[in-house]
């Protein structure tokens, strides 16, 4: 029996320190939001593509399908040369879902926040919306978008190999 209440006096005795005083709890509380935030800084190209403002293409518009079959997943074209302002539909084709999504790190900076804006309903910077259903798809406008090679793919078979490129002249 006493070491049953001793037991209960020394969780009492814990569980008051854990709980702290009221005030000490809600200052911390309120703290952790702020400190959260410091601690995750928002990307590069949020900030940049909050300036830019959606333009259209004004030429070509070039069609690259996205399929995924018994020979693998893929772009089809996987390398396309484009003319500044040119615009490319991406189709779903088959295998999904697909996006695509460009290669922060492996495009011009300068074009980064231009083509997050030309993304319609962007899922994130540089990224397009997932297409589930054959024949969706996403137009994308090179329109004010910087000369220079951007490198794309679909995140979820990015591992298996569904990279493209496209170059903008």
């Amino acid at each position: 029996m006493r070491f049953s209440a001793f037991a209960f006096v020394a969780s009492a005795l814990v569980l008051a320190a854990c709980g702290g005083n009221k005030d000490n709890a809600a200052d911390t509380a309120a703290a952790a939001p702020a400190a959260t935030d410091a601690a995750a800084p928002a990307p590069a190209t949020d900030a940049a593509a909050s300036t830019a403002t959606a333009q259209p293409a004004t030429g070509k518009t070039h069609t690259v399908n996205m399929v995924g079959d018994e020979k693998g997943y893929r772009f089809e074209p996987a390398n396309l040369t484009i003319a500044a302002g040119d615009a490319v539909d991406f189709i779903m084709v088959s295998g999904g879902p697909h996006n695509v999504a460009f290669d922060q790190a492996a495009i011009p900076a300068a074009g980064a926040a231009q083509l997050t804006a030309n993304i319609p309903n962007a899922a994130a910077p540089l990224t397009s919306q997932m297409m589930l259903n054959p024949n969706e798809k996403v137009t994308i406008s090179f329109a004010g978008v910087a000369p220079g090679t951007y490198n794309y793919n679909c995140t979820p078979h990015l591992a298996m190999g569904m990279k493209g490129v496209i170059t903008v002249q």
